[in-house]
């Protein structure tokens, strides 16, 4: 079960599950982007702080439980699929810049990325990692994240790693660059960039 709520500049999406329940507000009325609340999830909700501090947006979980004692897989996923269906709700696409993009270094790490708001769904995700862990998040639900935000807000994503050897800086690296290539897609625009003359 889904409920979305639009209000002005923010949207809160409530989702329920047999695995996750979820209540997340994404706002871009604040003068700073914010992340509050938490998923219990230590590394991940470092993830969730970078990204809106990097996407422009404040990010506020007033509801979050999710059968974590089977593994982080739904917590993730169900979260990708709030924040993705939060941005498609929120933004028209047909009045935004549409596309976005950046490569972004964090020490050893450097990262491409790019967004096209498309209403397509696709994503290209190539970044490796050297462990499968990171605390307690496995790496692999970087990818599944990404997979869940494209498909739930109807964007295309290309994500690659340029370079990077610390695992933490690629992780976190992934999650500025998105964000910034994210703000810059969403930013305003009077003209739709497409030859259709719509998006969606």
């Amino acid at each position: 079960m889904v409920e979305i709520d639009v209000f002005e500049n923010s949207c809160t999406v409530k989702r329920t599950t047999k695995e996750t329940s979820i209540i997340l507000r994404l706002s871009c009325t604040a003068q700073k982007s914010v992340f509050t609340g938490s998923t219990g999830i230590g590394f991940f909700d470092h993830l969730l702080e970078t990204l809106s501090k990097y996407c422009g947006l404040s990010i506020e979980i007033t509801e979050f439980h999710a059968d974590t004692h089977v593994d982080l897989h739904h917590a993730v996923e169900d979260t990708a699929i709030v924040i993705g269906t939060a941005i498609k709700n929120l933004f028209d696409y047909n009045l935004t810049a549409r596309f976005g993009y950046c490569i972004v270094p964090m020490d050893d790490a450097l990262i491409m990325s790019a967004i096209d708001l498309s209403g397509r769904q696709y994503l290209e995700f190539n970044v490796d990692f050297t462990v499968s862990n990171i605390g307690n998040f496995a790496t692999e639900l970087l990818e599944e994240f990404f997979k869940a935000f494209v498909n739930s807000s109807a964007t295309t994503l290309h994500i690659r790693k340029l370079n990077g050897k610390n695992n933490h800086h690629v992780a976190e690296c992934v999650f500025k660059s998105f964000g910034l290539c994210l703000n810059m897609a969403l930013k305003p625009s009077n003209t739709t960039l497409s030859t259709k003359g719509v998006i969606m």
